[in-house]
């Protein structure tokens, strides 16, 4: 059997140029990010979760919470039509998507999961392969009465979508992936994780002691590490993130989903030996994923289409969130 890097289209040279300009972005990044820490204003910010309340959805959609594949899973939900699922990714929850729920929700019905070991839903000890946390979301989807489904993931929630689109594709007419990249899929994965330190420090299981009880310092400080706009989130989106992660073992179970990498890059394996046969939309920042989502996503999938988000970095939603509204809706509207 060949290799997946083999099975890729471009030459030994176009790899290596692909590689030395992922690695030399991603030391730029680093470089041009400032190294003194951020001050939180613990006036605005706040880690008690217990006198904290989530934050609320739009008006036309309810929090709710479901028992499916032996976990609680909260998610948000609202609007009318065919339903659109909407998976986070790390440092985010569900309301990540806060912005765009407003206006996805006139053409679908929207369904914005917490993923298992953040926020409201449950944190158990394990389960953080990407193909488990898919399972949730599936039978989430099934819970509810859908078949079919429009689905998108950003970060760790793209892992999560993928995961989903390769072992229920019959039920998945679009996937958006957004931003992130796949474990295990040569040449880009292990040119990325190389040079992405916090992967290594995520995993290691000590992590989590050292973060709690300092999520908010955490957090502030890391955002930056990988965006591009200054200051992309408003004070309600950093409070509710924190909060997310604040709530018990919340940054502890969330770390556990870069733990599992090395086990999704062998599920991964598995799955990219059928290519995907829906429409994909590879969504990148510039100043991020679309150095090298599209063809990254050419790897597992048939049918891949290209959105670059101008003047973004990682946080894309909140660093351009009316191009990312516009490429959303053109994807998913599209007959």
């Amino acid at each position: 059997m060949k290799s997946i890097s083999n099975q890729n289209a471009g030459s030994k040279k176009t790899r290596a140029f692909l590689g030395l300009l992922i690695i030399s972005f991603f030391m730029l990044a680093s470089c041009n990010k400032k190294t003194e820490p951020i001050a939180v204003d613990d006036a605005k910010v706040t880690t008690d979760s217990a006198t904290v309340k989530p934050a609320d959805p739009p008006a036309n959609f309810k929090h709710a919470t479901a028992f499916v594949n032996g976990v609680n899973i909260h998610y948000v939900i609202g609007g009318k039509g065919d339903p659109l699922v909407l998976v986070h990714g790390f440092g985010q929850n569900w309301y990540m998507w806060n912005r765009l729920l407003p206006e996805l929700s006139k053409h679908f019905t929207v369904i914005a999961p917490d993923l298992r070991g953040v926020g409201e839903s449950d944190k158990p000890e394990s389960g953080y392969d990407k193909k488990t946390m898919a399972t949730d979301i599936h039978e989430l989807v099934k819970k509810l009465g859908y078949t079919n489904i429009n689905l998108a993931g950003h970060d760790i929630g793209l892992m999560v979508a993928y995961a989903y689109a390769a072992q229920y594709g019959s039920e998945v007419k679009k996937l958006a992936l957004m931003d992130a990249l796949l474990p295990g899929i040569e040449p880009v994965w292990s040119q990325v994780s190389a040079s992405a330190w916090w992967f290594g420090f995520f995993a290691w299981p000590a992590s989590g002691d050292i973060v709690k009880g300092k999520e908010k310092e955490f957090l502030v400080n890391f955002w930056p590490m990988v965006g591009h706009v200054k200051d992309p989130f408003t004070a309600e989106e950093t409070a509710e993130f924190v909060r997310a992660y604040a709530v018990k073992d919340g940054a502890k179970s969330t770390f556990k989903w870069f733990g599992a990498f090395p086990q999704d890059g062998k599920d991964n394996l598995v799955f990219a030996k059928t290519k995907l046969k829906m429409p994909l939309l590879a969504m990148g920042g510039e100043y991020f994923a679309a150095a090298f989502l599209k063809e990254h996503s050419k790897l597992v999938a048939e049918n891949v289409s290209e959105s670059k988000i101008a003047g973004s970095g990682h946080w894309l939603v909140q660093e351009n969130t009316a191009q990312v509204q516009k490429d959303l809706l053109a994807f998913f509207l599209a007959k």
